[in-house]
């Protein structure tokens, strides 16, 4: 049984991000749902941005809205830049603004160093690191043009990037997946640096093993989910929830003031446990 399953609704309060406005990108399944669906429960509006699955991200739609805010399902590929425009307009037309931003969708093209194809590099680099690039841009516009509204939130706008653990962990046979999440971290350290000033909140999540569609093999069976457990200290496989309530927290004012940091869940993979008995 999940540690998280059956947690009652409480555990996130229903006011913490009321009267704010979402996107949360790639979120028609797997951490993005989770965080969408977590951001509703705090009170937002979420706009559920997806590029196939329009019937799941209908889905998450109607379970935000069960908790009496608004969502709406918005078709966009974040790597092509007239897409993304074209999203936070008709957000802004239709929502009235945008708070918070979760640049979530991501993609893998594993292949060995020598066997991976320009277009399996290209085509990661495009979504990982430039589809975030594109959709910050985007909502920090936004979040300039309307600036700090004191009722709804201490700051202009919250970004949060999702990267990975392997924006240091080093990861063989996936050469373009971690080259993307390392340079999110930069691209997210960077904007930290230059739009605090202006009142804009840029921050990561780096998720170590979470269950999720796209990792399912690492978990489904028993021998793998032992293989993959010898790299988690804290012995247990993330839950896409636990990505969410951390996106939650960050997206509120109660990390007013966090600015450029990663958060890392990932049960202490990033802590180098074949190096616990010396390695």
């Amino acid at each position: 049984m999940s540690p998280t399953e059956g947690v009652p609704r409480g555990v996130i309060p229903a006011h913490l991000l009321k009267g704010q406005k979402a996107l949360v990108t790639g979120a028609n399944s797997g951490i993005g749902k989770a965080t969408a669906i977590g951001l509703g429960r705090a009170g937002a509006d979420v706009v559920v941005n997806y590029v196939a699955g329009k019937e799941e991200a209908e889905k998450v739609v109607e379970e935000i809205t069960s908790f009496g805010v608004r969502a709406a399902a918005y078709e966009a590929d974040v790597s092509q830049e007239d897409q993304v425009v074209a999203m936070t307009d008709r957000m802004v037309r239709e929502f009235g603004t945008i708070d918070i931003l979760v640049a979530n969708a991501g993609l893998q093209r594993d292949a060995p160093f020598e066997e991976m194809t320009l277009a399996q590099w290209q085509k990661v680099l495009d979504v990982n690191l430039t589809g975030q690039f594109l959709c910050a841009r985007e909502a920090t516009k936004e979040f300039l043009r309307r600036g700090v509204v004191p009722e709804v939130s201490r700051a202009a706008g919250k970004i949060i990037c999702m990267s990975s653990v392997h924006q240091i962990i080093p990861w063989a046979g996936h050469a373009n997946y971690a080259s993307s999440k390392g340079g999110v971290h930069m691209l997210m350290t960077t904007l930290a640096q230059e739009l605090a000033p202006k009142k804009i909140r840029v921050n990561a999540i780096a998720p170590g093993a979470i269950k999720t569609p796209i990792n399912k093999d690492a978990w489904e069976t028993a021998e793998a989910r032992e293989d993959l457990l010898r790299l988690i200290p804290y012995d247990r496989i993330g839950d896409p929830e636990d990505i969410a309530y951390a996106a939650v927290a960050l997206a509120s004012d109660l990390m007013d003031y966090v600015v450029g940091t990663t958060l890392y869940v990932d049960g202490g993979m990033t802590l180098f446990p074949g190096f616990a008995t010396g390695g």
